[in-house]
């Protein structure tokens, strides 16, 4: 639940790939890293940890709270030494399977209100490059990781 100085994120896109594979994204480090990322340590199940190095110097993630294969996973996320630490806030993601793909539904809930614009540029950039990756392309590397972000 979000207080009156919290805000939430919500994006919903469609995906030309099937719900098993776009789960496969967010639970297999090295998918993860084709979208976001250098390395990752996931350990996708309630209490695992979800820990994802964006570049040599920042940090991102939490743990997972839930995992239901191929149509939801739940995880806390925040960024090491930032005004949103690690952890303090929560993603969910859906994935409903569709004639020719998936719809991908996001909502990161418990964000300070001065941090709700730089968190909604954050997922339009990575979720921009998910879909390249899950569609079967190549977004290259990523020009964000290079710099501060969080």
């Amino acid at each position: 639940m979000t207080s009156p100085d919290q805000e939430v994120v919500e994006r919903e896109m469609h995906i030309a790939a099937r719900p098993e594979l776009v789960f496969s994204f967010f639970t297999e480090p090295e998918k993860l890293v084709r979208w976001l990322g250098i390395r990752a340590t996931l350990d996708a199940q309630p209490g695992g940890v979800c820990h994802i190095h964006i570049n040599e110097r920042e940090m991102v993630g939490g743990q997972y709270l839930e995992v239901v294969p191929y149509s939801r996973v739940v995880f806390t996320w925040g960024w090491e030494g930032s005004p949103l630490p690690l952890g303090s806030t929560t993603v969910e993601i859906t994935l409903t399977p569709e004639a020719d793909g998936t719809r991908l539904r996001l909502r990161h809930l418990g964000i300070p209100v001065e941090q709700q614009a730089v968190q909604a540029a954050g997922w339009d950039h990575i979720l921009g490059r998910l879909v390249i990756v899950a569609e079967g392309g190549d977004p290259g590397p990523d020009p964000w990781a290079t710099g501060p972000m969080g």
